[in-house]
């Protein structure tokens, strides 16, 4: 039988919703204690592509409830330099593959230089997962097409989970949003006809976002280049209203992502409003408009993916391309 266009990614988004919940409840307590990572005074975040932007999704929330640093690291500082001092910190690495090179050189290096290592993986036995100090299986089982979507989803699942193993009172956030995920498998944003549209129409796309939301806005900019072609750029709201805003003089579509972070609202309405005036087509989207209320931010953001990746897949769809095999891409991108 022949498989129709984008069958993989549709199939994959729909499996993600009973994947996040199942994962986001799963008990890391052993990953922790593994990894002595209750013991460490920082946190750095080793990832490429989808698994960087779950990733610094993730760093926002661990930040704000641990109060803790947590920031990115380039693995190329391992696999092409000559390393760091790193002091009583550890890496949460992120991959689904767990097999690139720079990766697993990165978690070599770490360990090497005294800190101690996470991995984040859907591929049990992998060479990552290996090389750490431990382990963590983001459950999100087969994944056939090339862009990512469940394991994106099921990454945020397993880093909220890592985050209540670290604060057990995380573990009711967990727990909402378990049951938020569940009761969204019917849901469609009211603004998805008029975003794909929109998307359509334009040769330029900004997805904003601020704390938790710049990590789902990098996530939605890099599908949207993946599956559609259309240039699609990622911006905290703090940053896009000096140099990118000019861009809003020739045609321009902006999606604004909306976690509900009260510490956020002003610079995301700041520059709602600005791209407005200037004549940007604007969509705000909050995870209330598929009927999600009262989650983190995190969880917030991981509904906000699973509502906008249908939307992604159906303009793929409609520009006549199958986004389960773009034509450049491959699942597994070797980098060194």
């Amino acid at each position: 039988m022949t498989k129709l266009p984008g069958a993989y990614m549709r199939a994959e988004i729909d499996q993600a919703i009973p994947a996040f919940a199942e994962g986001v409840l799963q008990d890391l307590s052993a990953s922790v204690k593994a990894a002595a990572l209750d013991k460490l005074d920082a946190f750095y975040t080793i990832a490429r592509g989808s698994s960087d932007a779950a990733a610094n999704l993730i760093s926002y929330e661990l930040m704000a409830e641990l109060q803790k640093p947590v920031t990115t690291l380039p693995p190329s500082v391992f696999s092409l330099g000559n390393g760091l001092q790193l002091g009583n910190a550890g890496a949460l690495f992120f991959s689904q593959s767990g097999g690139s090179k720079d990766l697993v050189s990165a978690a070599i290096g770490f360990k090497n230089a005294g800190g101690k290592t996470l991995a984040i993986t859907n591929t049990p036995g992998s060479p990552l997962a290996v090389e750490a100090d431990a382990f963590v299986d983001i459950k999100a089982g087969l994944e056939q097409a090339v862009p990512a979507t469940k394991t994106v989803i099921c990454t945020i699942a397993a880093g909220m989970a890592l985050l209540a193993a670290l604060k057990p009172d995380y573990t009711k956030a967990c727990e909402a949003a378990a049951r938020a995920m569940l009761a969204s498998a019917d849901a469609k944003l009211e603004q998805a006809d008029q975003i794909i549209e929109a998307v359509k129409s334009t040769p330029h796309v900004y997805v904003i976002g601020r704390g938790c939301g710049f990590g789902a806005a990098h996530e939605v900019a890099l599908k949207l280049k993946e599956t559609t072609a259309i240039h699609a750029e990622a911006y905290s709201a703090a940053e896009v209203l000096h140099g990118p805003l000019q861009l809003a003089t020739k045609p321009l579509c902006v999606l604004i992502l909306d976690t509900g972070e009260e510490v956020s609202n002003q610079s995301l309405s700041l520059a709602e409003e600005r791209f407005r005036s200037v004549g940007a087509n604007v969509f705000r989207l909050t995870p209330e408009t598929v009927g999600a209320q009262g989650l983190t931010p995190a969880a917030s953001s991981a509904m906000l993916l699973r509502a906008l990746y249908p939307v992604i897949l159906e303009i793929a769809l409609q520009l006549g391309l199958d986004p389960d095999q773009p034509e450049t891409l491959s699942k597994v991108t070797v980098t060194i």
